[in-house]
């Protein structure tokens, strides 16, 4: 992906990089997750958005920064979040990636999730693998230490291809895409009612499979 893809808005991001690779790298492996979900976060303007009221803090200030630098923080005090800024410098509209489909090494994703074998869940376990923001930030080793990176000089980054056995897998670009509220933002007022999140139609990996 190229730096003029995530100076596009937040919501264009967001609907633009549903289908595409989600690749992790870490102990020599490169652990491939198709994204799945995402919701936008619009900027100053957006009461969802941690930046609202131009709130630019030592925390948010990934999202200050060029299209495609990592904002990663926690929730709970336990679990992280994943989120790309978008648009450009000192615009921070920002993608949350909210679920991912594992493609490989599912034994690796398995171990940092459950500490067992992919073979070894149940049914229900693999369902729910990465089908949440804080799961995938688990199943992908993904935490704080990734801020502020440049997603495009990252062991992190997202593409439209992987390659497997020396050739090139290519994302479909055929797929349906739903739009629906974000989620757990009751507090954002009228901004709770914003159709800004987006999922690809039937994907199993999707947290919620509700649109509108």
């Amino acid at each position: 992906m190229k730096r003029e893809f995530f100076r596009q808005s937040g919501i264009d991001v967001s609907k633009g990089i549903l289908g595409k690779y989600l690749i992790r790298r870490y102990k020599d492996i490169e652990i491939v997750t198709k994204i799945v979900e995402t919701e936008a976060y619009m900027g100053v303007d957006d009461k969802g958005a941690h930046v609202y009221g131009d709130k630019k803090t030592e925390r948010t200030k990934p999202l200050y920064l060029d299209g495609g630098h990592i904002y990663v923080y926690l929730i709970y005090g336990m679990y992280h979040c994943l989120n790309i800024s978008a648009n450009i410098v000192n615009t921070p509209e920002c993608v949350l990636i909210r679920a991912v489909e594992p493609i490989n090494n599912l034994n690796l994703i398995s171990n940092n999730r459950y500490n067992k074998y992919y073979e070894d869940l149940s049914s229900y376990q693999k369902k729910n693998i990465t089908n949440g923001p804080g799961k995938l930030c688990m199943a992908l080793n993904i935490d704080k230490s990734l801020n502020c990176e440049d997603i495009l000089d990252s062991e992190l980054y997202i593409s439209d291809y992987y390659i497997e056995n020396n050739k090139k897998i290519y994302c479909d670009e055929s797929i349906v895409i739903e739009s629906s509220k974000r989620i757990n933002i009751d507090y954002a007022e009228e901004a709770k009612d914003y159709l800004w999140r987006f999922f690809i139609k039937n994907n199993k990996y999707v947290s919620l499979n509700k649109s509108k």
